[in-house]
Parts: structure tokens; sequence; C-alpha cells
């Protein structure tokens, strides 16, 4: 079983943060409360090329923190944890604190 995974071309390799089920003090959070659909980049591909050859970066870098779609990516398991792969231009921006 593969135990790393190397992003071809434009792809992003994430792993989705999940929502704390219940706050500090102790307040249990329902399912749907207010949640941003978030994760963090663990491993990005080389990028593409254009017309001429040249390589296009991906404009994300490991450990970024990204702003995700509702739907798509692909869903990839390693070991036992489970990642997804999205294309860079699927993802919707990075986050700041």
């Amino acid at each position: 079983m593969a135990k790393r995974l190397i992003p071809t071309f434009s792809r992003v390799l994430v792993e989705k943060i999940l929502p704390p089920s219940k706050t500090t003090a102790g307040i249990l959070l329902p399912e749907k409360s207010t949640k941003l659909n978030s994760g963090r980049v663990v491993a990005v591909g080389p990028g593409t090329r254009d017309r001429e050859g040249k390589t296009i970066p991906v404009p994300f870098k490991e450990g970024d923190t990204v702003l995700l779609p509702e739907f798509g990516g692909s869903q990839v398991k390693l070991g036992e944890k489970e990642f997804h792969l999205y294309r860079d231009e699927d993802i919707l921006g990075t986050l700041h604190e």
C-alpha cells in the first residue's frame, strides 16, 4: 500500500479540516452548524505547461489552508487517513488568520 502520493500536473492533495463537535466548555454543537469547508494542503503537483512549454506553477504550497468547494475532488485513502485530490482551479482560495 502506498504511503505517499505526489500529485501530477496542477492537482492538489488536501486533508479536510473537520470542525469541532463540541465547544471548549463541553457544549455539543449540531452537525449542521455553520462551518467552513476548508482543508490543509498536503502535496502539490508541478503545474501545467503553456503552449510554449513553460511550466505554470500551482498557486498553493504545502501547509496552506484552503477553501474547498462543497462538492468535487477525488477521495483518496492512504493508510488510515482520508484525503481529497482537487485540480488547482477547483479550489476557491486560501484562508489566512
